[in-house]
């Protein structure tokens, strides 16, 4: 599987830029542009190492393993462990695109998405971090188009939609489409929906236990 970076642009990134673009080639070449500009600078060794986003990791809140029955790769995110740290938004942000990168690396050749399971359980104001929301969106929805296949939201507590209310309206309609919020009572028949129970996380009532994405092969 081919990394995004500007040297490895084939055709099913471009077909992917076309995608998210309505098929207009001006604007989804300009798009690709942005992209490539933005890699060269943002990721200028090719790729992010753990040690640029030591903070973030020492949070242990995103995870890797599993895949749909699409076989696309399942990250698990834990929204309680996410806190704003001392690196900053800008370590956040290589955090992020660390994370995206380590997902499309685990994914089968000819398959392009990845699913999420957003667990807010425990979610709390001190985990509150617009900007930091924001500026993942942006990655997500500029320099890695069409790859997110869908995002579970689960066990949201209700005080997490003051800060989704501001959030939402940064979000295009295709990445909302592809937003679940989970009834917690239908958890698992959710995600046995698109996921096999083999699959499926063991705190969500599968059989794969949670792998941090640094230590995921």
């Amino acid at each position: 599987m081919a990394d995004d970076s500007p040297e490895e642009v084939d055709d099913l990134t471009i077909r992917r830029f076309l995608r998210a673009r309505g098929l207009d080639i001006g604007k989804a070449s300009s798009m690709l542009l942005r992209y490539l500009k933005w890699r060269r600078e943002f990721v200028p060794n090719g790729s992010i190492s753990l040690l640029e986003t030591p903070n973030e990791v020492a949070q242990n809140k995103m995870f890797l393993q599993g895949s749909d029955k699409n076989g696309r790769p399942i990250t698990v995110i834990l929204g309680a462990r996410h806190f704003q740290s001392k690196g900053g938004l800008e370590e956040f942000k290589r955090f992020v695109v660390y994370g995206f990168d380590k997902i499309c690396s685990r994914m089968p050749p000819g398959q392009e998405k990845f699913v999420v399971i957003g667990d807010l359980k425990g979610w709390g104001y001190a985990n509150s971090d617009i900007h930091g929301y924001l500026g993942g969106l942006t990655i997500l929805q500029e320099y890695y188009p069409e790859r997110l296949a869908k995002v579970f939201l689960v066990h949201v507590p209700y005080i997490f939609m003051a800060a989704w209310k501001i959030v939402h309206p940064f979000i295009d309609k295709n990445t909302r489409k592809k937003i679940v919020f989970v009834d917690n009572k239908k958890l698992k028949s959710t995600l046995l929906e698109e996921i096999d129970e083999s699959q499926i996380p063991d705190i969500y009532g599968g059989v794969l236990p949670l792998i941090p994405i640094h230590e995921s092969k």
